[in-house]
């Protein structure tokens, strides 16, 4: 693989592993419990969840860099951690994308593990909603790889 091709699978892989120690790792524990509430506490916890998630990226990405000698455009760089950023923050405030699930018909999986009302019967990170999120967030990464790359060189 070499080009665009090796450009993209280093910068995907490198989004993909930031991504995860960002996101379970560099989030913290009132971040995650706090990111969904409906309420300008709710949006300023996201937000500065997604700042310190794309900080890791964007070290991830130095470190390719230099690993592997790319040079990212000016423009493209900051673009794809854009979109990444924005999809990030919208599912993350998890009423989006349960809504989005139920609109496509995947409430039920959305739900699937979660402790049913007034109790904590299933505590555990194995639910639909937790998988619909990681999902949804690696295939933003993807195009956001894509967009990374257009201008590497």
């Amino acid at each position: 693989m070499t080009g665009h091709a090796g450009a993209f699978a280093a910068v995907f892989a490198a989004l993909y592993a930031a991504h995860m120690v960002g996101d379970h790792w560099v989030q913290t524990g009132t971040q995650a419990a706090c990111k969904g509430s409906r309420d300008w506490a709710g949006r300023a916890t996201c937000a500065g969840h997604v700042l310190t998630l794309t900080v890791t990226k964007a070290a991830a990405l130095v470190a390719v860099a230099l690993a592997c000698g790319l040079h990212f455009s000016a423009l493209w760089l900051p673009a794809g951690l854009a979109v990444d950023a924005v999809s990030h923050y919208w599912a993350d405030r998890r009423f989006t994308l349960a809504r989005l699930a139920a609109a496509l018909g995947k409430a039920g999986f959305y739900r699937l593990g979660q402790p049913r009302p007034n109790r904590d019967d299933n505590p555990t990170l194995g639910t639909g909603a937790y998988a619909l999120d990681q999902s949804w967030h690696v295939g933003w990464l993807f195009a956001a790889a894509l967009l990374m790359t257009v201008g590497v060189s």
